[in-house]
């Protein structure tokens, strides 16, 4: 069944050595209403960025993601923007 929107969360980390096991605790229990999960942070040879982005494409539940986003804005050194775009 097509899904009736896209809903994608774009999450911000700084310091990502000292919020990453909070953040991947929530990404785990929402899990099954994350379908595409992308990470991205400058890295080097020599250097690898202590900030991140994480770009996830949600269920269409809106109600799950607004949690999820809610509980990773809860994450000190954590921003969550979200997007949808509906397919009506």
């Amino acid at each position: 069944m097509p899904m009736a929107k896209h809903i994608i969360l774009g999450v911000h980390i700084t310091d990502r050595i000292h919020h990453v096991r909070s953040v991947q605790e929530r990404l785990t229990e929402y899990g099954c209403s994350i379908r595409t999960r992308l990470g991205l942070h400058e890295a080097e040879k020599k250097f690898c960025s202590p900030n991140g982005l994480l770009i996830l494409e949600m269920t269409d539940d809106p109600a799950a993601a607004q949690e999820l986003a809610d509980k990773l804005n809860a994450i000190e050194g954590v921003e969550v923007q979200t997007m949808i775009f509906n397919h009506s």
